[in-house]
């Protein structure tokens, strides 16, 4: 019989731990902020702004995460089918700040986009839950929405700061908020989206 090496008798002689093999730990997957640090957006925060929008004649609703001298604007913009948004455009003397950003985080919009003339050149359903969920306004383009379904929330970011006379140029043609015509409006924008979708204008 062959003799067992040193080495060998002495890895045979060593006991085997009896610790078990560490386990991974579980992680919370959410912890609550610290002094406030973090403002939460969540389904409680869009039911309470959905709520206050169905009580507003206008049918919708901000919650504002910016100050109104602050530089960049941030907010929830909430929506309820009905609200009319007269069509506008967004310029500033600096170029390239009349950007706005849209980001659908429940529900639907219809958004519209209209030449000089006030005929619509473009249209986009955003969803929540679709293929197209946001988009990038370039300065200077006319632009309405409508909501197609109930509860619509909205992120929106858009240059600061606020200044109410001077944020929106409105496109001439079409009727002021709270009209019986901008009621009419509202209703047949909203048709709009029950038929396939032109096809986007060409560029360039």
């Amino acid at each position: 019989m062959p003799a067992t090496s040193p080495a060998l008798i002495s890895r045979m002689a060593s006991p085997r731990s009896s610790q078990p093999a560490s386990q991974p730990t579980s992680q919370p997957t959410s912890q609550p902020a610290v002094d406030g640090a973090v403002r939460r957006l969540d389904q409680d925060l869009f039911d309470r702004v959905a709520a206050e929008a169905r009580r507003r004649p206008r049918l919708r609703c901000n919650h504002n995460l910016h100050q109104p001298d602050a530089l960049v604007q941030r907010f929830l913009n909430v929506l309820q089918p009905g609200t009319y948004v007269r069509p506008h455009r967004h310029c500033r003397e600096q170029p390239g700040t009349g950007f706005e950003c849209v980001l659908v985080l429940q529900g639907a919009i219809g958004l519209l986009l209209l030449d000089a003339d006030g005929a619509v050149r473009a249209r986009e359903r955003l969803e929540a839950t679709g293929p197209l969920r946001g988009v990038d306004l370039q300065q200077g383009t006319y632009h309405t929405l409508v909501a197609l379904l109930p509860d619509t929330v909205m992120f929106e970011l858009k240059q600061g700061p606020y200044i109410p006379m001077a944020d929106k140029d409105f496109l001439a043609g079409f009727p002021l908020e709270g009209s019986a015509d901008a009621r009419r409006q509202e209703r047949a924008w909203r048709q709009l989206f029950d038929a396939p979708a032109p096809s986007p204008p060409q560029i360039g």
